[in-house]
């Protein structure tokens, strides 16, 4: 029997302030419900797999099912309009055993579901701000991926790969995680959630550092490349006095805004390192200010290989052209005969 395959579309994704302040795309919930009906032709056309999908507030993948005129299971939103939604769609989607969830979002989306679900089966499609986490794909292709994983077409383990995650844990507050980069601001308060001041930021704990990417990856990256694949992480102190910075780098912050970014130090850290951070201040996580440290309240930051499992899509697709997993019955049988 085939294991499900979850869908989890995000509408708040794409939407917000970096629209206004930098050039960031929007991606409207039109453009996500066209996104989740080219997935289900992709699932489709290997055969159907039992679908469970976030029956979010906006009914975007809920619109595509039922243009599609298939059947699926619906996880209701708790409808906060928050990443509580998503979190707790998470936990839902661990408990129906998919075997792969398709995700729509950005870092900040997949961040929020892997708090729910720490090592899931991921196919994230990119439709945030700061893309790190989820790559760009053709949707119809991604859902051809996700059908060969849940009929078990393609082995699981041969095309998926599990990824570093930074482990949050703040005195008398519940643990919090980042899947890209956790970053001390100088900031009293969460205000606006986009990093977009470079002066104020002080400690960068990144998984990884990409120097083709935007956001706090790309300060790293443009320094000292390390890819998801490495078991390390790079700790980077920050500052904006001429006085402190050792050098300089003209970094991508958000899409279409540059910065020029003092560089105290660059440290590489072997997986387990753990990081003290004391308050007062903000710890952004995946390019979000998230958590307010009070005055002496202490965080301790530790990087580890524990995260979600990301199927590589075109890995996935060679391995289904190599064993003619999408080869039609009807002419497996024509070269039966033939021979």
């Amino acid at each position: 029997m085939k294991r499900p395959i979850g869908i989890a579309a995000n509408p708040a994704s794409g939407k917000d302030i970096r629209r206004l302040v930098a050039r960031a795309s929007v991606f409207d919930n039109q453009e996500k419900c066209s996104i989740v009906a080219r997935c289900l032709v992709g699932i489709a056309a290997v055969g159907h797999a039992p679908i469970v999908y976030f029956d979010d507030t906006h009914r975007i993948t809920r619109s595509a099912i039922e243009d599609a005129n298939i059947s699926a299971t619906p996880i209701e939103s708790l409808g906060t309009g928050t990443a509580r939604d998503t979190t707790r769609v998470a936990v839902d989607m661990k408990d129906f055993d998919c075997r792969v969830v398709i995700t729509l979002g950005g870092d900040g989306t997949n961040r929020a579901f892997v708090k729910g679900w720490l090592n899931a089966p991921l196919l994230p499609i990119s439709t945030g701000t700061n893309n790190v986490f989820p790559v760009i794909h053709e949707a119809t292709v991604v859902g051809v991926a996700a059908a060969l994983i849940a009929s078990e077409m393609v082995c699981f383990d041969d095309v998926a790969d599990q990824q570093k995650v930074i482990h949050v844990r703040i005195d008398d507050e519940d643990d919090d995680i980042a899947l890209i980069d956790a970053v001390v601001s100088m900031d009293r308060f969460i205000g606006a959630r986009a990093l977009l001041d470079c002066g104020q930021l002080r400690t960068a704990f990144l998984t990884h550092a990409n120097p083709a990417a935007v956001g706090m990856t790309a300060i790293g990256g443009l320094l000292e490349p390390l890819n998801t694949t490495v078991d390390a992480g790079l700790v980077i102190e920050l500052s904006s006095n001429p006085a402190s910075a050792r050098r300089w780098v003209r970094a991508p912050i958000a899409p279409g805004l540059f910065q020029d970014v003092g560089i105290c130090s660059l440290q590489r850290v072997a997986l387990g390192h753990s990081l003290e951070i004391i308050g007062p201040c903000v710890l952004a996580l995946d390019g979000e200010r998230e958590r307010v440290l009070k005055p002496c309240q202490r965080a301790i930051l530790a990087i580890e290989r524990d995260g979600p499992w990301v199927i590589d899509v075109e890995r996935a697709l060679h391995a289904a052209a190599k064993n003619g997993a999408l080869v039609p019955a009807w002419e497996l049988n024509e070269a039966r005969n033939a021979g």
